[in-house]
């Protein structure tokens, strides 16, 4: 009995003991100040944050180590970083002055005929001067917040430029492999935030990655060479896409924040990037990283960006990869712009060869010992050359050697990286792989410089390809690599893995905006790594070739560069609505853009406005203009709290909402339209009696006089929407003058689920200032 008594007894202290350790363990947090509450007692905000972080944390030493600050905001948001135990944020988020409390976030990166294919560059790949060449007083430095930057690159050669800006105040911040020299007049800046990141997975390994803004993956500086890369000629990557290579601005700065590392980026981390970026002077900002989506007032990216287009910044980002999945978007505030990714009219053909005689098409950036043209090899299915049930995947230490040993390997793809399953296949012995597409992937494809002889299929194709190889008594193939293809048509088509919407935090605003080039993209890449970035890849390349919305992005942060010096008097938003307005949702044959997952037409979200044109961007004729007060409005319309609203803003000042008034998001002044239909007083999941959904927009005049007349379209679900315009005629005498107007979207009898579209459109005959609209009934 008294050893019973002595059990419980143990047994209960040491569950008291697991839940004390619980309650103790740390993760970061960033915690919002209103920086106009600091009491007078304390000379500077460091100090109040300080104190106030010492207030709740333990008397014993150890904890007050544990709870030192990792980093002090002060110009995306004013506040601070910490470790703390879910105790100490409670108790902190009850201290007069804070804001907000809120975990930190991981995120994720979403991993050059563009030029010409945007119509900003000649085939020589010199500017036709569309825009003006940046001086001093037009300079823009975009500033990328990334895996670092490979300042050896020739992308960041500095010829031909004139002095840093006057108004810069970044710096060149020396480490690991890199020196304050490694800047220049091109590449005028680079930092790294690493503490954040090192609280939650320990110190860095230097052994594998640089304590430095240098670039160690490759992704920093692919970014921000698409961005604004200098030109390079005779660039390729083995031969492939041979050309200058240049960035969309090739004469505007660029400074690398480096925040990402090799277990991810971390929110206090990529906060203390772009407090640093906004503060050092940088006019447009390129994110090629999420971490999904979130309510605004917990999304760190969101909440800085919302800062920096406060301070004149604009702020671009991914979508993400999540697609072709509905409602897999990243980045989704209206203060961001948010890009997918599309094709270009480049490809690198690849051709699989069967022993009946049959030829498939794929594509492949392959470029060791070609296989036997003349002597077929012979071909197996993975799933038949395993024993274990995700064979089909090529994954490490699933295929038998001794029945892949000289063949070739059929592969699925899906859950590990393409490349990796080549490695894998050419581990065991194989010869060469195809590489098929599932029905995730569809027809997307999307090219590779794989380690072995090899060609990535579409879905058909691969089916194909298994077909014949489970029928035939002994089948046989093999592999031509063509090398580089242009022309091809059609192009755009909208990337597979692109994500989409509806926009699941505010259904009310489409996103993406727009969509860019973002596969098989070829800019600067790192010494550091192969182009697969493989550890087994001891290849070493100058520029690479990859796809993502990763790419896309800096696309348009550099065409938002190339708008801001020759606009410089525009706002972000601004800048946003040309690019959107002018964008195309067709093709100049006829015909609305595709989708790569399907081979079927795209819509709204999928691309949003549509392709960016620059060309016409840069002389929209009418803007959608967009501040501070407006977004504010916008979360009043949210119903937000002013806790909520302060936190997000930065500011008490901004955050209480007009209780007399009536906010809508309808009157967010966005260049596009997400109209929300509610089916919930309907039977059978339909609305039974015509409902009404009113927006209000405003256009300002950045062009000469002229007359805008509108016209609207709609098409499939959407044909039973009434669209009402009012006025239908705008005039305008002078650039700056600002006209409103009222639409009015009727619709009848819907199932809940259901989704259609249409398009606004305001033309003076020269200007067509175009608005994508969605519809859903809910």
């Amino acid at each position: 009995m008294g050893n019973a008594v002595m059990l419980r007894a143990l047994l209960l202290a040491l569950a008291a003991a697991a839940a004390a350790a619980a309650a103790e363990q740390r993760q970061t947090y960033i915690v919002h100040m209103s920086k106009s509450a600091m009491p007078a007692e304390y000379s500077d905000h460091s100090e109040w944050y300080g104190a106030s972080l010492r207030s709740v944390s333990s008397s014993s030493s150890g904890a007050a180590a544990a709870t030192k600050m990792l980093y002090a905001y002060d110009t995306v948001l004013h506040g601070f970083s910490a470790r703390l135990t879910a105790k100490e944020a409670e108790d902190l988020a009850c201290l007069d002055g804070v804001l907000a409390v809120n975990p930190e976030t991981r995120y994720e990166l979403h991993t050059t005929r563009t030029p010409e294919f945007l119509g900003i560059a000649g085939a020589d790949g010199a500017s036709n001067d569309l825009f003006p060449q940046s001086g001093t007083a037009a300079d823009v430095v975009v500033g990328v917040l990334d895996t670092g930057v490979w300042p050896e690159s020739p992308s960041y050669d500095d010829t031909g430029l004139g002095k840093v800006p006057s108004f810069w105040k970044g710096s060149c911040v020396a480490g690991a492999g890199f020196d304050a020299s490694s800047c220049n007049r091109k590449l005028v800046g680079a930092r790294f935030f690493s503490r954040g990141y090192e609280a939650a997975m320990g110190p860095i390994d230097t052994d594998r990655e640089s304590k430095s803004p240098r670039d160690d993956d490759g992704h920093g500086t692919h970014t921000s060479s698409t961005a604004a890369g200098a030109a390079v000629a005779s660039a390729s990557l083995f031969g492939f896409a041979s050309g200058t290579a240049r960035g969309m601005a090739p004469r505007a700065r660029v400074a690398a924040y480096k925040v990402c590392w090799l277990g991810g980026c971390f929110s206090s981390d990529i906060l203390a990037g772009m407090d640093a970026a906004v503060a050092d002077g940088c006019g447009v900002l390129s994110l090629s990283l999420g971490g999904g989506a979130a309510d605004y007032s917990r999304d760190s990216v969101a909440i800085g960006a919302f800062a920096a287009m406060e301070q004149g910044v604009l702020v671009s980002c991914s979508a993400g990869n999540a697609g072709p999945g509905s409602s897999t978007l990243s980045n989704v505030a209206p203060w961001i712009t948010t890009v997918g990714a599309g094709t270009l009219d480049r490809d690198f053909p690849a051709y699989v060869s069967l022993g009946n005689g049959n030829n498939y098409t794929g594509v492949s950036l392959y470029s060791g010992k070609p296989l036997p043209v003349n002597t077929p090899l012979p071909i197996v299915y993975a799933a038949n050359a395993s024993n274990s049930t995700t064979g089909n995947l090529c994954m490490p230490g699933t295929l038998t050697p001794e029945k892949v040993a000289g063949k070739i390997v059929v592969c699925d793809r899906g859950v590990s990286a393409r490349v990796q399953k080549g490695f894998v296949v050419r581990d065991a012995g194989a010869a060469g792989m195809v590489l098929s597409n599932t029905a995730a992937n569809g027809q997307e494809l999307v090219a590779d410089a794989h380690l072995l002889p090899a060609a990535g299929v579409g879905e058909r194709e691969g089916e194909a390809i298994k077909a014949y190889v489970a029928s035939a008594t002994n089948p046989t193939a093999t592999i031509v690599v063509a090398g580089t293809k242009v022309g091809v048509r059609p192009s755009p088509v909208v990337a597979a893995f692109s994500s989409r919407g509806p926009n699941t935090v505010t259904p009310e605003i489409l996103k993406p905006d727009v969509i860019a080039p973002g596969v098989n993209i070829l800019a600067a890449w790192t010494g550091k790594a192969g182009p697969t970035g493989l550890a087994a890849d001891t290849r070493r390349v100058g520029f690479n070739i990859i796809s993502g919305t990763s790419m896309s992005c800096p696309h348009v942060s550099g065409l938002a560069a190339l708008l801001r010096s020759a606009r410089p008097e525009w706002s972000p938003a601004a800048v946003r609505s040309a690019l959107m307005t002018t964008a195309y949702a067709s093709y100049s044959g006829g015909g609305g853009l595709l989708d790569a997952a399907t081979g079927g037409a795209a819509t709204p979200f999928d691309y949003g406005a549509g392709h960016v044109d620059p060309a016409r961007a840069a002389d929209p004729g009418l803007v959608y203009d967009l501040g501070a007060k407006d977004y504010v409005d916008f979360l009043c319309a949210l119903k937000y709290s002013p806790a909520m609203i302060a936190a997000v803003a930065r500011t008490q000042a901004m955050a209480s909402c007009d209780g007399n008034r009536t906010y809508s998001v309808g009157e967010l002044n966005y260049p596009s339209f997400a109209v929300a239909f509610s089916t919930a007083n309907g039977e059978g999941g339909e609305a039974s009696a015509a409902a009404t959904v009113t927006h209000t927009r405003t256009l300002t005049n950045v062009g000469g006089a002229g007359t805008y007349k509108v016209s609207t379209s709609v098409a499939g679900a959407a044909e039973g929407v009434a669209v009402e315009v009012e006025p239908k005629e705008l005039a305008f005498a002078a650039a700056g003058e600002k006209k409103s107007y009222t639409v009015k979207f009727t619709s009848r009898s819907q199932p809940s689920g259901t989704s259609g579209f249409g398009r606004l459109v305001w033309s003076d005959g020269k200007h067509s200032v175009a608005s994508p609209i969605a519809f859903t009934w809910t």
